[in-house]
């Protein structure tokens, strides 16, 4: 979609922001007065934050209008209750500033936030999206624990590209990003799946380039009303279909012939899928020694130096083992094999 398309602004105002930071707001009135303190008391003074009230049906709306009177760089729209995606993309529209920030209205930025990742991209104009490290607050599970630690360290963008397959490389509301990108993309897609990650396969995908501040600059607030807990379009089976999508407009398109490392349960799944929708998988390669030899869903499992004879194929690393990324990509090395996709 071109950029008149998605970006039908408004017109300009003397005294533009330099940062807009885009906050859609549903029932939010909990945990909403904290999240528009961390956003008043930024040191980047040049920015607005527009807030797009999604069909609250609590004190969201009157708590956004109260902040609003204060501060007068805060402006609060109306969206009927269309969900995430559309009043993500109506607050893009909306939004005045070079420089777009996310935020969850139950999250809370550092003070510095909007300043640091300004600064950045500002100096690296080879840099369309970028993210910071978090911390997680009120989270007790550990799955989500070990994610916001593996996001942590995905500081640049090879590592962000290297790993974008594994899960979302980047926590969305910690994310600033350029105007032209997002515009350039179309904006946020609803296709029922997670729109964060859907955007960041596309922008890879178009060859935008990646980064991630070292500083912790989010608490990113896990509870059990969090969408990603109770909204359908986050489930694991959505991810795996947007990874699915993704490999087989890029990668499987150049390579139909693929060879999976792990012939685990993870490597199973991939290989139904992956056949059900006509892609070779020519073999797996596993460590274990009972597997070597064996016939998995019609493709011999192999050790890692015989499936370097495959250097033509798609390798995709389902290992989810801790550090078992590592050991693939290094095995893989050794027998000649360079490009490995992992995908858990």
């Amino acid at each position: 979609m071109a950029r008149r398309d998605f970006l039908n602004r408004p017109q300009s105002r003397t005294s533009a922001p330099r940062v807009s930071v885009l906050l859609p707001v549903r029932d939010a009135a909990a945990r909403l007065p904290e999240c528009l303190e961390s956003l008043a008391a930024q040191s980047l003074r040049e920015h607005e934050v527009v807030a797009i009230d999604d069909g609250s049906v609590d004190a969201s709306r009157e708590i956004l209008e109260s902040a609003a009177v204060r501060d007068p760089r805060l402006r609060v729209m109306n969206s009927p209750g269309r969900g995430l995606v559309a009043a993500l993309n109506a607050a893009a529209r909306e939004a005045r500033a070079p420089l777009l920030a996310r935020m969850d209205s139950d999250d809370v930025s550092a003070p510095e936030r909007l300043l640091l990742q300004a600064t950045r991209l500002d100096n690296e104009p080879e840099t369309a999206i970028l993210g910071c490290r978090v911390k997680l607050r009120g989270g007790m599970a550990e799955g989500l624990r070990r994610y916001v630690n593996w996001q942590n360290e995905l500081l640049d963008h090879d590592a962000i590209a290297r790993d974008a397959f594994v899960e979302s490389p980047l926590v969305h509301p910690s994310v600033m990003l350029r105007s032209s990108t997002l515009s350039a993309l179309g904006g946020y897609v609803d296709d029922a799946g997670p729109e964060d990650y859907d955007l960041w396969l596309r922008a890879l995908s178009a060859g935008y380039r990646f980064g991630k501040l070292s500083e912790v600059l989010l608490e990113w607030r896990d509870h059990p009303g969090r969408l990603t807990r109770t909204d359908p379009r986050y489930a694991p089976e959505r991810f795996f279909e947007r990874k699915l999508a993704a490999l087989q407009d890029g990668a499987l398109a150049r390579r139909p012939d693929v060879v999976i490392w792990g012939a685990g349960p993870i490597g199973k799944t991939w290989a139904r899928a992956l056949q059900a929708r006509g892609h070779r998988v020519v073999a797996f390669v596993d460590v274990a020694p009972r597997r070597i030899g064996q016939t998995i869903h019609g493709a011999p499992c192999l050790t890692a130096e015989e499936a370097g004879t495959y250097r033509d194929a798609l390798h995709l690393a389902a290992v989810g083992q801790a550090g078992g990324r590592a050991r693939v990509r290094a095995e893989a090395a050794r027998v000649g094999v360079a490009d490995v996709i992992a995908i858990a």
